[in-house]
């Protein structure tokens, strides 16, 4: 069964299409490193929670807006191997400083447990 990568972050509205160039930037090399689909939603419909939720989960701003994404790979050796790439290419040096906080980003990778597609 496939491996799972999730992504929570809190990106200021303004940095929208920067966010869009990055992201697209770095997932193609995720792609050329083993990983069959990349996923970046821009949120829209993120509501306060009574206890917690996505905005508290990365401290969001006022001028924020919560982004979840997630990375699809084969398994997690392949996700492990393609990690390990990325940080060695120098490439991601070219991508340059990402859009957004990165010390509130959330993130962990995950084994499915259900998967059900129509």
């Amino acid at each position: 069964m496939s491996y799972i990568d999730g992504f929570v972050v809190a990106v200021p509205a303004a940095n929208k299409e920067a966010y869009r160039v990055h992201a697209q930037a770095a997932l193609k090399l995720f792609l050329e490193f083993g990983a069959t689909r990349c996923v970046e939603c821009w949120g829209d419909d993120v509501p306060d929670g009574k206890i917690t939720d996505f905005r508290g989960a990365v401290k969001a701003l006022e001028d924020e807006v919560v982004l979840f994404s997630w990375i699809e790979w084969p398994d997690k050796a392949t996700r492990d191997a393609g990690h390990k790439q990325m940080m060695e290419d120098p490439r991601m040096e070219q991508i340059g400083e990402m859009p957004f906080d990165g010390k509130r980003m959330i993130y962990g990778g995950f084994s499915p447990l259900v998967d059900i597609s129509r």
